[in-house]
């Protein structure tokens, strides 16, 4: 009987965070979550192509498996904004090349993103994924928030989305506007001013998507008068039954692209989750395991793709009303999901009558709410730079894809901050020969064996973190030496010495002992004395020239001058 505790636990670890200790707080976040997710899923379902039954399910599978296999406690996943507009055109882009399997290829993809998702959890690369520029993702965010909000015109218009995402629709829109049905338009406007002018007050009994679903779909039945039906576009049928299994299908001509998707996919998941999950952190002063959320997630994105669900992550939405609502355990993700499966199979005939304009209004509304005002309207007076980087992601992202608009955004981010850190950490870089010097950080005594040096003694001092960008600044400041007949390289104060930058040490190094100077490399310590030992500098000079401390370099080098 003894082993029974330890399986016990790994069954535990594997687990998310639940609890019966919160069971009414639990239950009560779960069914407003579900009363959120609900109209979410639906608008999100049908904005997607793949139709309202592939929303609600995935609301369903996706927060079920991340909420038992996860690692935030409070977090509650479904369908969201970034992911559905990824999903929408990869359903176009493999329908269009695969009429007939090009739906079932867009569930793979969801099934491969959900692989990706747990392969970087099992990497345990989890904390690595958010560490990017703020700027690059308010970019992108924006960015989706802009296409949610184009590929609703269409429906928001009374009319079908054209062909071709977001440019067939900017190309379409004069067409768009002039074939624009009144009745249509009136609902999904009406969708907008409830969601944006709905009292706080109701806001905490009924939450104004509900509320814009309901009265949209009951004020659109009475308007229709001597109008027939098929001219209102509706959801149609759901079926209320379990989903089909959805077997994987690949196509060898379509395989690339598919692995493609699933990756950005799978990588945008992750954002949108650990994203969430930080905020759920500060909300609720715990701490989550990303890399366990992240194989959760990948789970349910699994599961969802299995079933003709949608991808999901973590909904901040969602995540912030149950937590608001009381839940405080992944029992309250799983009540939500339970209660979500209830609704499909017992009502979900009752969506039938829904008109599409209502849901583009909701998902219009979701794009609007994605975008960074906020930043957007700060960025040029924070910096100049971090803004032209941000519209630039926009616009790759609206423009191009998303996955080329984060490479790019990263990749000059990043060169712009490497440049800005190798100019700070170059001004760490100096050789003095005087003991006056007043940015020398050296006692007082080390500065007088300076000043007997009488100028041909050096003291060549690197500070701080020595990244690959201050290689020249090394190169620069020892080619600047002029006549002396001995240096001191003093490390003692270098807290990381990369590669290009220990090359440059030891360039500068074996320049000074060809021109047959006395060499001296003290306080290397750590992984800089092992990185220096590694490429063989101590073997280039004698023990005593590298034992010693700083003090004694400089006395046995005024010595070996006087």
């Amino acid at each position: 009987m003894a082993p029974a505790p330890a399986a016990s636990n790994r069954f535990t670890g594997v687990l998310n965070r639940i609890s019966t200790k919160n069971l009414r707080g639990d239950l009560f976040g779960g069914v407003t979550a579900a009363v959120i997710a609900l109209p979410m899923a639906l608008a999100f379902g049908v904005a997607s192509g793949a139709g309202a039954t592939a929303g609600l399910w995935g609301a369903v599978l996706v927060g079920l498996f991340a909420a038992l296999f996860g690692g935030t406690p409070t977090l509650i996943s479904e369908p969201t904004g970034p992911m559905t507009v990824v999903m929408t055109a990869v359903i176009a882009s493999l329908t269009a090349s695969n009429p007939e399997n090009g739906l079932a290829m867009a569930f793979t993809v969801v099934m491969l993103a959900g692989v990706f998702q747990i392969a970087f959890g099992v990497l345990r690369l989890g904390r690595y994924v958010t560490q990017m520029p703020y700027t690059v993702i308010s970019g992108f965010m924006t960015g989706i928030g802009l296409i949610l909000i184009i590929l609703q015109l269409g429906p928001f218009l009374g009319q079908a989305s054209p062909k071709g995402g977001v440019i067939g629709t900017l190309q379409a829109l004069p067409q768009l506007l002039s074939q624009a049905r009144p009745l249509e338009v009136s609902l999904a406007l009406m969708t907008l001013a409830i969601l944006w002018f709905t009292p706080k007050q109701l806001t905490k009994i009924a939450p104004p998507q509900l509320i814009a679903l309901v009265l949209g779909t009951l004020v659109s039945l009475p308007l229709l008068g001597g109008v027939e039906a098929e001219d209102v576009r509706r959801i149609g049928e759901i079926a209320s039954g379990f989903p089909q299994l959805q077997l994987p299908i690949f196509s060898a001509s379509d395989l690339r692209l598919m692995v493609v998707d699933a990756a950005v996919l799978g990588m945008l998941g992750c954002i949108d989750a650990l994203l969430t999950s930080v905020v759920a952190d500060s909300l609720t002063r715990t701490e989550h395991n990303s890399n366990k959320e992240l194989i959760g997630q990948g789970l349910g994105n699994v599961v969802s793709g299995l079933f003709g669900g949608l991808p999901g992550a973590g909904a901040t939405m969602g995540t912030v009303v149950n937590i608001q609502s009381g839940g405080r355990s992944a029992l309250s993700g799983i009540s939500r999901a339970v209660i979500l499966m209830l609704v499909i199979l017992v009502g979900a005939q009752l969506a039938a009558e829904i008109p599409q304009a209502v849901l583009a209004g909701i998902a219009l509304k979701v794009g609007v709410d994605i975008v960074d005002w906020d930043f957007i309207q700060r960025a040029h007076r924070i910096s100049r730079n971090g803004a032209l980087i941000m519209y630039l992601v926009i616009g790759l992202t609206v423009l191009v894809d998303l996955i080329t608009a984060v490479f790019v955004g990263v990749f000059i981010a990043n060169i712009l901050t490497i440049d800005k850190m190798s100019a700070l950490q170059s001004q760490a870089i100096k050789s003095v020969s005087t003991g006056g010097d007043d940015d020398l950080d050296i006692p007082t005594d080390e500065r007088k064996l300076l000043d007997q040096g009488n100028g041909q003694v050096l003291l060549f001092q690197l500070t701080g973190a020595m990244i690959f960008g201050v290689a020249k600044a090394i190169s620069r400041e020892h080619n600047a030496i002029s006549d002396c007949k001995a240096v001191v390289f003093d490390l003692s104060e270098v807290s990381h010495l990369g590669v290009t930058a220990a090359l440059a040490v030891e360039n500068a190094v074996e320049e000074a002992i060809e021109v047959g100077r006395q060499v001296f490399v003290v306080g290397a310590s750590g992984t800089t004395r092992r990185r220096l030992e590694k490429l063989g500098l101590f073997n280039k000079l004698p023990a005593e020239r590298t034992e010693i401390d700083r003090r004694e370099a400089l006395r046995t080098a005024v010595m070996g001058i006087a």
